[in-house]
């Protein structure tokens, strides 16, 4: 009939193979499927980032204060007070620096400029004063450590940093009203008057012979300052200052005499009587 029973468990065999082999090759493309998706996600992976946390808000920051200056000087220390407004002056006051600057003062320290020290006719040494500058309402503290000034109608030195405080470094001279706020010991004293100063003390002493028949005591002290030596003849040692202004007026109006008055300290070394 055209194929034999042999033939038909061939036929069979080759019927299963090729199943079979259908079979493989889907299991292989499943395979392959699964793999291409598989790295097909693996390469496009989202990348992952770690927000950090918000900063904490830092308190403002302070500001700096500016550095002292080493030199700045020094408000002078108020010792035993007085009444307020026991003594209140007012005129032209000047200042001094260098060549001054590194001598000694009349009450035995080395003036320094840079400090708010000044000099005084009359006060004591030691006396804190406030001196206001009327030109500008500044006002600054010094503390009386030498004797002046001695030109024209001037009643206060002040040292370098002061003037520097009232703003009148430029101007060289102000007009300015001192209060006296404190001092080591009361305002009273002896007071003389100063009638010349000499850099040859025999000028000195023909000026004392001619007056002792008519003035008594006169005294001649050295003076040492930045443009010699000098011999000051002073007349007088009276209780008040007010009783010397009368006798530095007698002097002037009889005399001619410039007339300075002054306080007679420990500190002074006054030669011949």
């Amino acid at each position: 009939m055209g194929c034999s029973k042999a033939a038909a468990p061939e036929v069979g065999r080759h019927v299963k193979h090729r199943a079979a082999s259908r079979a493989y090759f889907r299991r292989i493309a499943g395979f392959l499927f699964v793999a291409v998706i598989a790295a097909g996600c693996s390469g496009h992976r989202p990348i992952l980032t770690t927000v950090p946390p918000a900063p904490e808000p830092q308190p403002p920051a302070q500001p700096t204060p500016p550095p002292v200056s080493a030199q700045a000087p020094v408000p002078p220390t108020r010792t035993a007070p007085f009444v307020p407004g026991i003594y209140i002056e007012q005129g032209i006051a000047s200042w001094y620096g260098v060549p001054f600057n590194g001598r000694r003062a009349a009450d035995g320290e080395i003036f320094d400029m840079n400090t708010l020290v000044a000099a005084h006719r009359t006060l004591p040494f030691g006396s804190i004063l406030r001196v206001t500058n009327l030109n500008n309402g500044r006002d600054v503290q010094v503390r009386v450590i030498d004797r002046g000034p001695f030109v024209g109608d001037r009643i206060l030195d002040l040292a370098r940093a002061a003037a520097v405080a009232l703003d009148m470094l430029g101007t060289g001279t102000a007009p300015v009203r001192i209060e006296l706020l404190s001092g080591p010991m009361s305002p009273s004293g002896e007071f003389t008057v100063q009638i010349g100063a000499f850099a040859e003390r025999a000028n000195a002493d023909r000026l004392r012979e001619r007056l002792l028949a008519r003035y008594q005591p006169i005294y001649i002290q050295d003076y040492d300052s930045p443009s010699g030596h000098f011999y000051r003849v002073l007349v007088g040692a009276v209780p008040t200052p007010d009783a010397a202004q009368q006798l530095a007026r007698k002097l002037q109006s009889s005399d001619g005499f410039q007339t300075f008055v002054l306080r007679l300290d420990q500190t002074n070394d006054l030669g011949a009587k």
